[in-house]
Order: C-alpha cells, then structure tokens, then sequence
C-alpha cells in the first residue's frame, strides 16, 4: 500500500514540476485540472463533433420493424407483458386505448385487455399508490385519491375547485349536449356568457358546430379534458338523475340504520329530543327537501322538453318558398 508522501515509494513517479515528494499537486495545478478553466478562443469558430454513435436502424422500415415487434412479443410471459404495459403507461402524457397500446407494443390486444385488468386490481386506490383508471376511453396512471394532500404539498399546488355557477352550467352541458347558449340561459336563469367562456379556456367545453335553425346558435359539449379531469370512462359514466336519488334514498336508510338505538350519551341530546319544536323542525326541513327535489325534477322534465322540441325541428324538412328550394345543405 502506498501513501504517497514517504521516501520509500518507489512505484511512484514524482510528477513534473511538483516541488515535494511523488503524488503531492500544488492548489494552482489542482485548480488547473478540475476548474472550468479560461475560455479557448480558438474553438469558437469549430462545429462540434457528432459523439451520439450511428445506428443503422436510425431510420427503420416501420412495417417491418412493427412485424418483427409482433414477432417478438408473441414469445413474452404474462408477467412481462404486464411489466411492458407499466412502463408505457408510466412514461405516456395521457390515457392510451387498447389500440394505442398494440401499436406501441405489438402484444395482441386480448393479451392487453388481460394485462389491464390484472393491472387494475393491483393498483387501486387505498393498496397502491399509484392507480389505473379508465378514463377518456383510455388506461392512464394517477396518483392514490388518499395521498392527494402529500402530493399537493410536494408540488406546491391549490387544489383545483369549481365555482357552484361553473359546476352547474357544466353539468346541464354533459347532461345536455349538445347545447346552446339560450338553453343554458333558461335552465339557470342567469346569464352564462362569461362561465362558458371560463370553461372553454379550461378546456372542459368545446364549439360543436351550428344549429341549422334561425340565428344559428352555436352548440357546445365536453371534451376529453372534461372526462379526464373527472375521471370518467365515458359520458355514459355519468349517473342518472334517477342514481341521484335513490342514492340520496339509500344513504337515509343507512344512517337511519346506524343511529337505530339512539344512546343519549350527552345532557344537550336528551334536551334537543324533549324539545316539542324539534320534531316540528325535522319535518319542515324534510318538506323543505321535498319541494326542493319536485322542483329539480320539474326543470329535468321541462329541459327534456325542449330538447324533444329541438329535435323535431331539426328532423323536420324545411318549408318550401322560404329560400331552402334547393334542400338542405350539407354539413
């Protein structure tokens, strides 16, 4: 073993120009070495050279090298097909189909389908933290609803909320689509200008086309983004105004249930039940849900009116002498 700094280290050739014994550097050749050193003037006017080695398929025959990746992977395990799909799905920006995924891969598509399911019991939420959704007619990796608080703070980001005004004119644009303005005028009673545009910069509502009627309002739907940002499969995805309520219906029975032996732990629970307007008082506020749910339901029925009325005026031909000689244009 050799230390460097003694006169017995014979294997050790003493450097040039250093004044001690072999292996000592003075700070000035030290800083020479490992600093950035001064600027070369004489390399400013020279291209740099190509280090990245050719390779000969730089430019690869896509079909060819499709069928050869098809080739190969009818030879691949059912756990490395799942860990094919991972990666592709870990580094891709963006839900990808099954279709999406057999290009990429060239793995059959039932073999995909396989994988994902198997994928999807593995990473779910509450056991992984990272899950796969289905979403926008894709496969995409999120991060665990449970751990959104931790994610949040790492990258020092607000969680994203809507208005009550913006989620209720979204909502009557998935349910309604497509849709014009005046609809949604008239199903909110207020203007919605400047929601719609809100949420078009958002990207969750997109132009449609023109309705063929007078004026020709422009229609408006969802996007992608919308089925993203809500984690939707589909618009099919979407619950029905009859979930709603015998969901609401069946979260009663399940607090009625839990609260079946009422156990008065606390003197100002006992005072509430004795109080004789307390029973009052429930029953005005279950009235009061009522009317609120019958007048909810009065506007799903008149909205599905007026889209019934739309689509006949839409399927009806046009009347002749009113310019439309011709027929109707096509789109």
């Amino acid at each position: 073993m050799t230390t460097g700094n003694g006169p017995d280290d014979g294997d050790e050739t003493p450097a040039p120009g250093t004044p001690g014994g072999p292996g000592q550097f003075s700070e000035e050749e030290i800083a020479a070495v490992t600093g950035p050193g001064p600027d070369d003037a004489e390399l400013d006017g020279v291209e740099p050279a190509a280090i990245e080695e050719d390779s000969d398929d730089a430019v690869p025959d896509l079909q060819s090298s499709f069928e050869k990746l098809v080739s190969k992977s009818r030879n691949l395990s059912v756990d490395r097909i799942r860990t094919v799909l991972e990666s592709v799905l870990f580094v891709a920006e963006r839900p990808l189909s099954v279709d999406e995924l057999y290009q990429a891969t060239g793995i059959h598509r039932d073999a995909i389908t396989q994988a994902l399911d198997q994928l999807s019991g593995i990473h779910r939420e509450g056991i992984s933290g990272i899950v796969l959704y289905e979403v926008a007619g894709g496969w995409q990796f999120r991060t665990d609803p449970h751990s959104a608080e931790y994610v949040r703070r790492y990258l020092r980001v607000k969680p994203q909320r809507l208005t009550r005004a913006a989620v209720e004119t979204l909502a009557i644009i998935a349910y309604r689509q497509p849709v014009t303005r005046p609809e949604l005028e008239d199903i909110r009673g207020v203007d919605c200008g400047a929601v719609l545009k809100a949420l078009m910069d958002r990207k969750l509502v997109k132009i449609l086309g023109k309705r063929e009627e007078v004026g020709r309002p422009i229609l408006y739907g969802t996007t992608r983004e919308f089925l993203e940002f809500f984690a939707l499969k589909d618009l099919s995805a979407l619950p029905t105004l009859r979930e709603f309520h015998e969901l609401t219906q069946e979260h009663r029975d399940i607090v009625e249930k839990e609260a079946a032996p009422p156990v008065p732990v606390a003197s100002g629970t006992v005072a509430a039940l004795s109080d004789p307007g307390f029973t009052k008082r429930m029953e005005k506020n279950e009235a009061a849900s009522e009317a609120a749910l019958e007048e909810l339901e009065e506007a799903m029925a008149a909205a599905e009116r007026s889209q019934k009325v739309s689509s006949s005026v839409l399927e009806s031909p046009p009347s002749p002498g009113k310019g439309d000689s011709e027929g109707p244009k096509p789109e």
